[in-house]
């Protein structure tokens, strides 16, 4: 490990971790691979607390419950979280792996080359992207109560590409459910890309299903 940051091939509890994918003002994602028996292998993306980050209580708690609620839902559409650990102390995800790119970087080369966005990708992206909020908005409990989930980060990086064209939207980091006694974030904190956000997120006004 240099500066925090795992290297190649370090072992993570029961994972190696193979490559450093990214990082946000919260968490950094590693490509990893999960070995079993008999030559098993299934290649993860662990998500894990920035080292700066890993004793902040707050930031603990988000990573937690995303992982609870994000292992709530299940949709092609939406990332699955596979397992929500502990390894040495430091929470993790351990998340379905999308061999591909995300949006920002897609958007990023065709301007680099001159070149508009195709519109027929583009009402593909957003018609995947939109199944996936209409699905999150609806998803209710085991009692049928609704969550009220809202992501409220909607943005080109969140939404990830695969080589296949499959559509996926990640990162519920700030989603707000507004469930009585499952608020994950304060109220008045403002959260999110400020680009992206909707009026009433920006002013850090009641959000609802409108505002992603």
């Amino acid at each position: 490990m240099v500066n925090g940051i795992p290297q190649s091939g370090e072992r993570f509890g029961r994972f190696t971790l193979l490559q450093r994918l990214g990082a946000g003002g919260m968490a950094e994602v590693y490509l990893a691979r999960l070995s079993g028996e008999a030559g098993f292998e299934k290649h993860l993306v662990i998500k894990k607390i920035l080292p700066s980050l890993a004793s902040d209580p707050e930031f603990v708690e988000r990573l937690i419950q995303e992982g609870k609620l994000v292992a709530e839902l299940t949709h092609g559409n939406i990332v699955q979280v596979q397992e929500l650990g502990q390894q040495d102390g430091e929470f993790y995800l351990a998340m379905d792996y999308v061999a591909g790119t995300d949006l920002r970087e897609l958007m990023g080369a065709l301007r680099r080359a001159g070149e508009a966005f195709p519109e027929v990708l583009a009402t593909h992206v957003l018609l995947q992207i939109a199944r996936a909020l209409a699905y999150a908005h609806a998803k209710a409990d085991i009692d049928g109560t609704p969550l009220g989930i809202v992501h409220r980060d909607i943005s080109p990086a969140n939404v990830l590409v695969s080589w296949e064209g499959e559509i996926k939207l990640t990162d519920f980091g700030i989603a707000r459910v507004t469930q009585e006694g499952r608020v994950l974030t304060s109220a008045g904190l403002l959260r999110g890309k400020v680009p992206y956000m909707a009026p009433e997120q920006g002013m850090g006004e009641k959000v609802d299903a409108r505002t992603d």
